[in-house]
């Protein structure tokens, strides 16, 4: 997939590499054009990737090279051991979860997962979570309280299963049990948005201590397209939505409703897997050190704050 803004970068990076061949082939010296021009490319990259637009995060949020969460599971942690089922109905495969280790600390880690083609897109139904799903992170969010391990979501879905079997198993009331049990536990949660952070699909194992953000992720209480369906009745007007919807990191941030922004590689995370890894590996690090030393009243307390907090604004006077 190519971004309409990366088209004039793609079309240079073409003729950098017609050129590195010619160079090779025939006798010609054309170094210093080629120098010139990979440098020029790196400039329009930069000028390119710190500029997009928030439609043009949205698309980097959906790009079928996104790492999911279990690249991020499988290479941040050592030693996963996944667990399946809510212990009521099936196991969702739409989000796993299970134990593993981190410099020599065990954690309980979750997330939504998407697929990387067609056929493990249908077996993951697209990162839409039912309610199933949402019940067996609660299951494992309790077992990781009564062992007193920290716990770490990964979040990347365009929302809640919105079918009807989900809505008579119950869709509304797995997310708010969720978000409930969340405020209340006892053990520290750090968040992960990393790709698309949709709706009560994302709040379901959102509300954490510390809610970490990539760079080209977004967090919003609906999609462009659902947004624009319901203001103007048309969905192609997606992009004026997410000028509207607030969805970036950086607004995020500003208004309370994240803790950190990760920056990504230039183009995206799958420009430079090893590097967002150890960015993400740092982040958790760091920002768990902050939560691991306070007390179970001092981090619960924290944390229903920091939610309660949420949304309070002051009229102006005049």
């Amino acid at each position: 997939m190519i971004l309409d803004v990366e088209k004039p970068l793609i079309e240079l990076e073409e003729r950098i590499e017609e050129l590195v061949k010619l160079n090779e082939t025939e006798k010609v010296n054309l170094t210093d054009e080629i120098k010139a021009l990979k440098k020029k490319a790196t400039e329009l990259k930069k000028e390119i990737y710190q500029n997009l637009t928030p439609w043009d995060r949205v698309l980097m949020a959906r790009h079928p090279l996104r790492l999911t969460t279990m690249d991020y599971i499988e290479t941040v942690f050592d030693d996963f051991f996944e667990l399946h089922g809510d212990r009521y109905y099936k196991d969702d495969m739409a989000l796993v979860g299970g134990l593993a280790s981190l410099n020599g600390k065990t954690f309980m880690v979750m997330g939504h997962q998407k697929g990387k083609d067609t056929k493990e897109n249908l077996k993951r139904n697209f990162g839409m979570v039912n309610p199933d799903g949402f019940r067996k992170a609660g299951r494992l969010m309790k077992l990781a309280e009564k062992f007193n391990q920290p716990v770490v979501t990964f979040i990347d879905t365009p929302g809640a299963y919105p079918g009807i079997e989900a809505e008579e198993r119950g869709q509304y009331d797995a997310i708010s049990k969720n978000i409930a049990l969340m405020i209340s536990l006892n053990v520290p949660i750090l968040c992960v948005i990393i790709g698309e952070g949709g709706s009560g699909g994302a709040l379901a194992i959102a509300a954490g201590d510390k809610v970490i953000m990539l760079e080209n992720s977004v967090y919003s209480v609906i999609s462009p397209e659902g947004c624009a369906s319901i203001l103007w009745r048309d969905a192609s007007r997606a992009s004026d939505a997410a000028n509207s919807l607030g969805l970036t990191p950086e607004f995020l941030l500003k208004n309370g409703l994240i803790d950190e922004i990760v920056p990504e590689p230039l183009g995206g995370v799958h420009k430079d897997r090893d590097k967002i890894f150890k960015a993400v590996r740092k982040s958790i690090l760091k920002n768990l050190s902050k939560l691991e030393n306070l007390s179970v009243k001092e981090l619960r307390d924290q944390r229903y704050q920091k939610y309660r907090k949420m949304g309070v604004f002051k009229e102006n006077e005049s």
